[in-house]
């Protein structure tokens, strides 16, 4: 498979596009607590799954970002943050805002969300992070439980959509 070169990103160079299936960003995501293990043992060439997307990591892929825009099953609106996980020293908050930068600059204006799993995340507050970087939570999925959090490019009204999930 052809490597495709690492681009900064602006003038910071905090994020770097990488492709799906990258073995490098592959490593980091099978330590994350949603990756999917296939019980046959197969391991699929891309792991971010169907819909546009958009693969970021560190220089040092010590942290990786996956934004994913696809039709939601709960009927979730806007660009999916997939995959977030951080094992640098860079303090979360400020990793999730460059790469909210990365997601406007290619889907202007749209809604992003994500989901946190509280009883997989090692922490006394999940979402902290998301909190921090300016995300609040709008709701529960009803099916597995998972907080709902989003953030708006106007931060204005909420885009939460409450069919399938319950309020926070």
């Amino acid at each position: 498979m052809p490597v495709q070169p690492m681009l900064p990103m602006w003038d910071d160079t905090t994020w770097f596009f990488a492709r799906d299936g990258d073995a490098s960003v592959r490593a980091v995501f099978d330590r994350h607590y949603s990756r999917h293990r296939y019980r046959d043992g197969r391991r699929p060439a891309l792991f971010v799954g169907p819909g546009e997307k958009m693969v970021l990591r560190t220089a040092a892929c010590d942290a990786i970002f996956v934004w994913r825009r696809f039709l939601s099953g709960d009927g979730q609106t806007g660009v999916n943050c997939a995959v977030f996980r951080n094992e640098s020293p860079r303090l979360s908050s400020a990793l999730i805002q460059a790469a909210e930068e990365l997601a406007w600059h290619r889907w202007p204006g749209e809604r992003l969300y994500t989901y946190v799993n509280p009883r997989e995340v090692r922490s006394v507050n999940p979402g902290y992070c998301f909190r921090m970087a300016g995300w609040r939570r709008c709701g529960i999925t009803k099916w597995n439980r998972l907080h709902i959090w989003e953030k708006t490019p106007d931060k204005g009204d909420t885009q939460c959509r409450r069919s399938n999930l319950t309020t926070s």
